[in-house]
């Protein structure tokens, strides 16, 4: 660790960074800017405000603009091994971390918890212990540490032991697995995780089911919360942000794309989503099939706009899930389409400009999945939807704690009551469709990211 404690006042740490690199022709290095919430709400902070976020090198572009000492100012991007950041992130984090939060394994076969296993946790270990050890080094004394998400559960505890005089927080964005199934995993490893997280001075999570989740493991398999607080900040949309982007001119390009492939006067069931398990497309798909089987009135009136966008596609598994996906909506158009009329119009290339178009488009938009710690599509769609749009949203989202007053509910594992709610959905009179869809956007936005970090700030601070 550096002899003297370095400048930074708040410090984030997330296993992916604000930029990432690609090498280009001619050994060039290209830098490609992030999205989402937590960018957002780090821009919040102000150039000058002492931030440093320090994240994982992902890729062999990454790791090559760190030994050249190529970067931005405020990120300091780690150099972990790729074997070691392929066990913690795909073996552990994404592949049992994930699924217990998301209740994915089908238990009968998995997880199996035996020597590979216990080799990938090690370098879950050594990827958590390094992130420690480079915030411990950055921190100024008694900087903010903000540490995100299931990657670096481990990190909090790490962190305390070596630098003590620091605050800090860690957010978890996905869901919280309750007592009885988080006691699947290894009792030695479950209880490092709670440990891990309770060196935190403060936690936070989406919404208040997840909080009491991890407070009733804690309190079963920890002992309890010690001196750890807990907080709820429920991240919204970024209104300003997504009501000009959708107003661009490669938006409208788009819109103008899709209205042809929709068809004239036709509506429109809009989701848009990653191949991501827990998402639930497939059923989401079913849904649509029986929706056209059983109310034949919707044939040729309705398209269901599908953008399935692949997601970690180094695991066989999603793999798997992605072309189940793409059979799917090709045997829907097979069974139901005619010479002028395509049921589902499919895109699995991601474009943010198309997605937006999308939403602009929606009549319904469809968020069903099996469990998700928020859903920012469900809070995004209502915003810049032109004309207003009914949400169908399962009630296992994150987003149905806000939103469900003003959507349609559905159980994500019934196909059949999930038809009805898009039956009900397209059949709502286009003035309640947008008087439920502005008082959505109101709750949609009422957290926006930059308020939702600096709000966590201010607790760890106060």
């Amino acid at each position: 660790m550096a002899s003297t404690y370095g400048a930074p006042q708040v410090l984030v740490a997330s296993n992916r960074g604000p930029v990432s690199y690609a090498v280009g022709e001619g050994g060039s290095l290209n830098a490609k800017r992030g999205g989402g919430g937590l960018v957002s709400g780090l821009s919040a902070i102000g150039a000058d405000a002492d931030a440093l976020w320090v994240c994982s090198a992902l890729s062999d572009g990454d790791r090559e603009a760190v030994r050249r000492g190529v970067g931005e100012d405020g990120v300091r991007m780690l150099d972990i091994p790729a074997d070691v950041h392929a066990d913690a992130y795909n073996g552990i984090a994404n592949s049992v971390l994930w699924f217990v939060h998301h209740m994915l394994y089908q238990t009968p076969l998995e997880p199996v918890f035996d020597a590979e296993f216990r080799r990938q946790w090690a370098s879950y270990e050594t990827y958590n212990r390094a992130f420690a050890e480079a915030l411990a080094e950055e921190a100024a004394r008694g900087a903010v540490v903000v540490v995100q998400d299931y990657h670096l559960t481990l990190v909090p505890g790490m962190l305390r032991e070596l630098r003590p005089d620091l605050r800090i927080g860690h957010f978890s964005h996905t869901p919280w697995a309750p007592p009885e199934y988080f006691r699947m995993l290894p009792d030695d490893v479950a209880g490092q995780v709670l440990r891990g997280m309770l060196g935190a001075d403060r936690l936070g999570f989406l919404t208040q089911r997840w909080a009491d989740a991890f407070t009733a493991c804690a309190e079963q398999f920890a002992g309890g919360l010690g001196g750890t607080r807990i907080g709820v900040h429920g991240l919204g949309a970024d209104a300003d942000f997504l009501r000009k982007r959708s107003h661009q001119q490669d938006v409208e390009e788009r819109m103008a794309a899709l209205r042809e492939e929709i068809g004239e006067g036709r509506r429109t069931i809009v989701r848009v989503d990653r191949t991501e398990l827990s998402k639930n497309i497939v059923r989401g798909l079913l849904a649509y099939r029986r929706l056209l089987e059983t109310h034949a009135e919707w044939r040729e009136r309705v398209v269901h706009v599908a953008f399935a966008y692949p997601s970690r596609q180094d695991l066989a598994v999603y793999r798997d899930y992605t072309a189940e996906v793409q059979r799917l909506a090709e045997e829907i158009n097979a069974e139901y389409g005619t010479p002028g009329w395509t049921p589902v119009v499919l895109h699995v290339k991601d474009d943010f400009a198309r997605s937006l178009a999308a939403y602009r488009l929606a009549d319904v938009a469809l968020v069903n999945p099996i469990r998700d710690g928020m859903n920012l599509v469900a809070k995004e769609v209502p915003v810049i939807s032109d004309a207003g749009c009914a949400l169908v949203l399962s009630r296992e989202a994150g987003a149905y704690e806000e939103l469900g007053e003003d959507a349609i509910t559905v159980n994500p594992y019934d196909v059949t009551g999930t038809a009805a709610a898009l039956h009900e959905a397209l059949s709502m009179r286009p003035e309640e469709r947008a008087e439920r869809s502005k008082r959505l956007a109101a709750a949609a936005t009422a957290l926006p990211p930059a308020r939702w970090f600096l709000d966590q700030l201010q607790a760890l601070r106060g």
